[in-house]
């Protein structure tokens, strides 16, 4: 009997992948016959990705700017794909969730180190007069960045350090959401009155954070590596790789992102005054908050030592 060749034994798979789903594989084959060849720049949708970058002044480096910020945008896309499969597998190995650790700290890695290109490449004179136009926007209008916190702890470590011991597993949601920390950047908690900044973000996905945080309340990173055994989860090289992205995000990226606008807000030119008019320092420092997603993992000196040294 003749050996198949490879062009047969993929035929073969098509017709079964094809009967498998009813369908014909010569329609499929027919089709692919009278389909366009494919192009980088159709299948990256180049043209389309380039004309998102809309200025809203004349100035050169707003152009900076946005770029830089999609491109962040596109990062933090990239790791909720990376959390989302963690998510979604059922009795993920110790291996593969490392290894997905391990990427997301990877992209937050490179994302901090990229805080140099918003550093050194906008002149401060220009970035302090457009920002004028961006108010009440802000970048703590991220709804993905707040989906990668959701996805990564549990929902009481992000909870506003002065409500975390009267809030548990059995608040209802919404109640955490309204006392989660970053709600300190738009909210009066003594009047309860919240800026034009958190009322747009909240109209905007605050259905969205709740849909969300339900689905991550025991599927996140957190919750995953708890579920592991005694064993595994004394493996000194898990821990070691979730200490680092722990660090990484609530640390090294957020004082890169702090030192930055600080740079810019409070230069000679600038105002001191975020554009969304939130009490920046206090909201970003995490020395104030102490955002920790993995605090088991550090020691009680770490975590009360938190952010200080920074």
């Amino acid at each position: 009997m003749a050996k198949k060749s490879k062009l047969d034994s993929v035929i073969f798979e098509l017709k079964e992948k094809h009967e498998a789903l009813s369908q014909d594989t010569n329609l499929f084959l027919e089709g692919f016959l009278h389909s366009k060849q494919l192009t980088y720049w159709d299948y990256i949708n180049t043209d389309a990705l380039l004309n998102l970058q809309i200025q809203r002044t004349d100035f050169p480096d707003e152009m900076v700017f946005i770029t830089y910020h999609q491109i962040n945008e596109l990062i933090f896309k990239m790791i909720l794909w990376e959390i989302q499969q963690v998510a979604d597998s059922k009795n993920i190995s110790v291996d593969l969730f490392e290894d997905k650790i391990m990427r997301v700290s990877r992209y937050f890695d490179m994302l901090t180190t990229s805080f140099n290109i918003m550093l050194k490449g906008m002149s401060v004179e220009q970035y302090n007069k457009f920002r004028l136009s961006l108010s009440p926007a802000s970048g703590f209008q991220s709804f993905q960045y707040r989906l990668i916190e959701f996805a990564s702890t549990e929902l009481i470590n992000l909870i506003d350090i002065r409500f975390r011991k009267t809030i548990d597993r059995n608040t209802p949601f919404e109640h955490a959401f309204d006392h989660l920390y970053w709600q300190a950047a738009g909210k009066d908690f003594k009047t309860g009155k919240k800026s034009q900044l958190l009322l747009s973000f909240e109209k905007q996905y605050k259905e969205r954070f709740i849909t969300f945080m339900k689905v991550y309340n025991t599927r996140n990173l957190w919750s995953t590596y708890k579920s592991f055994s005694k064993k595994n989860q004394a493996n000194k090289s898990l821990i070691k790789a979730m200490r680092h992205l722990d660090y990484t995000i609530n640390i090294t990226w957020v004082m890169a992102h702090y030192n930055t606008a600080k740079f810019y807000i409070e230069s000679k030119s600038g105002n001191s005054i975020s554009t969304g008019g939130s009490d920046w320092h206090k909201y970003m420092h995490p020395k104030y908050q102490k955002r920790i997603f993995f605090p088991d993992l550090w020691s009680k000196e770490e975590l009360e030592k938190w952010g200080e040294n920074e």
